[in-house]
């Protein structure tokens, strides 16, 4: 590798552990609140998801059935 070449990925690894390490004290001053709110958004998702993977799958059971009679 070229001399620039080399230098370049130095900044650039210094710059990405530089933000790794904003990023990781930026996070500490959330709410708890706020953390439980996320979680309960993550899990409500879940279940919209689940609930629209059953109806797709059974959409395509009765297509299937229909399709054999």
């Amino acid at each position: 590798m070229k001399k620039t070449n080399l230098k370049r990925l130095g900044a650039g690894l210094s710059v990405g552990a530089g933000l790794l390490a904003v990023s990781g004290a930026a996070s500490a001053a959330v709410d708890a609140a706020v953390s439980t709110a996320i979680s309960t958004a993550g899990t409500d998702a879940g279940t919209v998801g689940s609930a629209v993977l059953v109806v797709i799958v059974g959409i395509y059971a009765f297509k299937l059935l229909r399709k054999a009679l």
